[in-house]
């Protein structure tokens, strides 16, 4: 495959042109030394040339500083193209527009918003007192790219999180919908999801969103299985990921071999993004847990190292 320029491209244009993208998840190391460690396998990623990269968000300022300066350093340090995660948690609408304004500042040109968890020994007000959902915090970056005050007119490209498997906190599954249609409506431009390992739930997913009105590029989150203890942390992260049966059946014939498990987890996270390409999806977001192994393995498979984006 021919690879794909890569100059900066706004995201929102590139999805204009059909474009299927392939970007990946970091989250911040809490030590130097992690940071380090990160950087190596940052720097077999960035041969992939990868569309973008996000970067998660602690609640309650756990990473917050460590995030920020993660995604100054990819984006100055590196030609990877960073979207930091957004939440609610813990923030007023001041410190909300000062986060902006850094990230506007840098040349930061994505944003990922969402509502975020509060720490469990969370001890301060209410956490959610100023932003208590996703689509209120998509309100206030609008009302920053209206301002004029990013270096890029149109502002930043707004992403939220969608749920295949549905949301943990909302068990309504219309309900569920429409609250995605409210952050469309106040302005998100393209969605990304939380890991699945059923393709069937994504796209049920993709036509809910669609009867509901909601045209905005759909991106899947994809996380490749690495080890049984892993599997297990999985699902707990995830908050109960459902795992489909065949997928079990081939791990339980590694009899705890994780060489074998590992082989089946990059194998099945394989065969689902050839699946999501060959139904044009908009994209696809491999949480990496700060590793770029499997990724690259994925990519060799795929055959579309070294591609921004494909037609």
């Amino acid at each position: 495959m021919t690879p794909a320029s890569t100059s900066p491209t706004d995201i929102r244009d590139l999805f204009a042109k059909g474009k299927s993208t392939f970007s990946f998840e970091f989250f911040p190391p809490k030590t130097p030394e992690g940071a380090d460690e990160l950087f190596k396998h940052i720097a077999d990623l960035e041969k992939l040339h990868p569309t973008f990269v996000s970067v998660t968000y602690g609640a309650g300022g756990s990473t917050r500083d460590l995030t920020h300066q993660l995604v100054v350093r990819l984006n100055s340090q590196t030609a990877l193209n960073p979207m930091p995660h957004l939440t609610c948690v813990g923030h007023d609408e001041a410190q909300i527009d000062a986060i902006l304004q850094k990230y506007a500042d840098a040349g930061i040109t994505k944003i990922l918003a969402l509502r975020g968890d509060a720490p469990k020994n969370w001890t301060g007000e209410d956490p959610y007192k100023h932003f208590k959902y996703a689509v209120d915090l998509v309100r206030a970056i609008k009302k920053f790219n209206a301002s004029g005050r990013h270096p890029n007119p149109r502002g930043f490209a707004i992403a939220v999180a969608g749920f295949p498997e549905g949301h943990p906190d909302t068990p309504n599954r219309v309900l569920e919908i429409e609250r995605m249609k409210a952050k469309v409506d106040e302005g998100a431009d393209f969605i990304v999801t939380q890991l699945f390992f059923d393709n069937h739930d994504f796209y049920d997913y993709r036509d809910r969103c669609a009867l509901a009105g909601i045209t905005i590029p759909i991106v899947a989150g994809i996380m490749p299985i690495t080890s049984m203890s892993g599997m297990k942390r999985m699902a707990e992260l995830a908050l109960g990921a459902r795992y489909p049966a065949p997928l079990l059946r081939a791990m339980n014939r590694t009899n705890g071999d994780e060489a074998a498990a590992r082989r089946v987890g990059v194998h099945w996270a394989t065969e689902q993004c050839r699946d999501l390409l060959d139904h044009r999806v908009a994209g696809l977001h491999l949480y990496t847990l700060n590793r770029s192994t499997a990724t690259k393995e994925i990519y060799a498979s795929l055959g579309v190292e070294n591609s921004l984006a494909l037609g």
